[in-house]
């Protein structure tokens, strides 16, 4: 490690302690106390916003708390009875936003400020009023695992019944107009708006919070037919539990849209229920290492228009979930600048596959700013060895920072069975051990998820049989992977954001010498067929067996008889092919130089249903000049094989050539 890149790193350590700081110290203004029903309220601008809080007059343990949104002197009885019991009430004043992402942040901090500064419970009950409804379910949906439950009076459901008009509700045109300003929306835009509250309910039914809504069945203002009716609905068919009570005594004024509450103490006893008694969950903080955190990012953010973000993983990465939901939170915190995502996960694949694929599915279509790695779960279904994930994954880094040097990195480990066990049994599993020692060589942020699930479930905070199900996550699995990485993200820009320089920083040398940072493809044309070997333009299998996306309808070069061969002249120390492991799979003879031929079987235990992407390497210590592969179909098989097959879609090489 340079002396340079130990003075980088100890100055960002005294900059964190003095930054911190700074940002607690400023945070909070203009604060006064005052009365509020007999009850004592906080008044304050939190970062310019104002807001306050009602203290009980004893807090119940733990310090249990509801969340206002919008009207917070409408209809108090309920609030009043909890605040007799020992709930804080919390407001804080995003009037006239409508719930956009924006407002979100301001809840965002909110949210931190009481429960970091204050003790509040890490689980908030929200109280959503008319279009509060637009808040709570903004807010929820985006943190469910911070939620005991939802209560809401005549809630808006989707903003294009109200204020929009585009149902039975007459429109308001002067909120419409201003919505539209806030989100920044063209009419058109805003009718195809995708995110109301009665859309992408799955990770909040999944954490099963609940629900209740008050409504008026005569409500003409929020009709319940285009709020209230089809989102109880959407959530209880994905399994979240909803209540709904239709108040009809008393003046229903407003068109309906006004009435009395009955019952209050019913309300409160709902909130209760759900709220207490306070559980403490296991902090984030024990599964993120910041290291030097993301600070070229950040100033990337503020001098670039164009911001480049990649996912580089397996079918973690290549699945919807996550991904997805760092996509969205990254422009809603950043909306000043464009990003581009580049996504790059293919099921099955892992470190090794990754190292040498980097330059065509990453590079060859952007330069990131950030980059997001996983490959823990594959390294280990794949059974790659500890050295080969030593050399993929630092070769990744390498490469990386070769082709942008501030380029940030994060190195991510997610769960699967095998490590649950691992942790279970007081194991650190390999894959875990590799990934933090690359990223401790290189300072780069990590996050051990595969630890977090583990240890949650030893809480019983939730189950892996009913709630995250699989390696490949539930829609609750996806948020806990989610919250996790947008905590990095949040802490990182704290503590490295605000105030400090990009860090452009000589790599350290090595972990080690023959790591696969110039791992690349080499096209199948090179190879030099000597007999029994085609090249299939556009190959489709012809079995009905199954494919991987950017593995099917590409050139592929085979061979499905014993003694084709072919030959290829590469210049670098590893050599290997990409291939699809089909059912007729075979084995291959190798030689590099004229050496002895070994064999190596190309038949996986996936390969009789699935064309599955496959990497091979036939030799990763070669020393650094030019050599000849030769390759052939042997006559010997696996005897779960169809035939004898080979298709090479690429060719494998790590290259010393700059």
């Amino acid at each position: 490690m340079t002396s340079r890149y130990l003075l980088n790193f100890f100055l960002n350590v005294f900059l964190i302690s003095l930054l911190s700081f700074s940002l607690c110290a400023q945070s909070i203004t203009e604060q006064k106390t005052e009365n509020w029903h007999d009850f004592q309220k906080v008044s304050f601008r939190l970062n310019g916003t104002p807001a306050y809080y009602v203290k009980p007059t004893k807090a119940m343990a733990g310090n249990p708390w509801i969340w206002r949104a919008h009207f917070p002197d409408w209809h108090i009885s309920m609030d009043s009875i909890l605040l007799e019991k020992g709930f804080h009430i919390a407001y804080i004043n995003t009037n006239d936003r409508y719930g956009d992402p924006q407002a979100m942040l301001k809840w965002d901090e909110f949210y931190e400020y009481l429960t970091q500064s204050l003790s509040f419970a890490p689980r908030v009950a929200l109280e959503g009023v008319s279009r509060g409804g637009l808040y709570v379910y903004g807010w929820a949906k985006r943190n469910p695992e911070k939620v005991s439950c939802i209560y809401t009076e005549a809630p808006v459901c989707d903003f294009k019944s109200w204020p929009g008009g585009k149902g039975k509700a007459k429109r308001s045109e002067k909120e419409w107009k201003q919505l539209l300003q806030i989100y920044g929306f063209t009419e058109e835009q805003a009718l195809n708006y995708a995110d109301n509250p009665i859309d992408n309910l799955e990770g909040l039914a999944a954490y099963k919070v609940p629900i209740l809504h008050i409504i008026g069945l005569k409500d003409k203002l929020v009709p319940p037919d285009e709020n209230t009716f089809p989102l109880v609905e959407k959530y209880q068919k994905l399994g979240g539990p909803a209540y709904i009570y239709s108040m009809s005594r008393g003046a229903q004024a407003l068109k309906g849209h006004h009435f009395p509450i009955e019952h209050p103490e019913w309300w409160a006893n709902f909130i209760i229920q759900h709220s207490t008694p306070v559980v403490q969950t296991l902090p984030k903080a024990n599964y993120i290492q910041l290291r030097s955190g993301l600070s070229n990012f950040y100033q990337a953010i503020n001098q670039k228009q164009t911001i480049t973000v990649a996912f580089l993983g397996g079918s973690i990465t290549h699945n919807t979930g996550w991904r997805n939901k760092i996509s969205k939170y990254l422009q809603e915190r950043f909306p000043k600048n464009n990003f581009t995502f580049i996504t790059a996960g293919i099921p099955s694949l892992g470190s090794l596959p990754h190292a040498f694929r980097f330059e065509q599915d990453v590079l060859q279509k952007g330069n990131p700013d950030l980059l997001f790695i996983e490959a823990a779960v594959n390294d280990h279904t794949n059974e790659t060895d500890s050295l080969t994930q030593i050399r993929a994954l630092e070769g990744i880094v390498r490469h990386a920072k070769e082709s942008n040097p501030e380029m940030d990195i994060v190195l991510m480990a997610f769960a699967d069975p095998d490590k649950i066990a691992d942790y279970q049994n007081k194991k650190i599993p390999l894959e875990i051990k590799n990934h933090e020692l690359v990223a401790s060589h290189y300072q780069l942020p990590s996050i051990n998820l595969a630890k977090e699930v583990a240890d949650r479930l030893a809480a019983n905070e939730f189950s892996w049989e009913y709630d995250f199900k699989d390696l490949h996550p539930s829609p609750f699995g996806q948020e806990i992977y989610y919250q996790s990485i947008k905590y990095l993200i949040n802490e990182s820009y704290q503590r490295f954001g605000i105030g400090n320089a990009a860090q452009s920083l000589t790599l350290p040398k090595p972990l080690e010498v023959k790591n696969f940072e110039g791992g690349k493809y080499v096209n199948i044309s090179e190879a030099k067929i000597k007999n029994g070997w085609q090249l299939v333009e556009n190959w489709q299998p012809t079995d009905g067996i199954g494919t991987r996306s950017g593995f099917v309808n590409c050139p592929v070069l085979e061979a499905t008889a014993p003694d084709a061969s072919l030959s290829l002249n590469f210049t670098g120390n590893a050599v290997g092919i990409g291939l699809l492991a089909g059912p007729d799979t075979g084995e291959v003879l190798y030689s590099i130089d004229n050496s002895p031929y070994q064999s190596m079987d190309l038949y996986t235990q996936w390969s009789h249903f699935l064309h599955l992407p496959w990497y091979k390497l036939f030799a990763s210590n070669l020393s650094d000049k030019k050599h000849t592969l030769h390759l052939k179909i042997s006559n010997n098989k696996n005897p779960k094989s169809k035939g004898n097959a080979c298709r090479i879609v690429y060719f494998l090489v790590n290259s010393t050539e700059k």
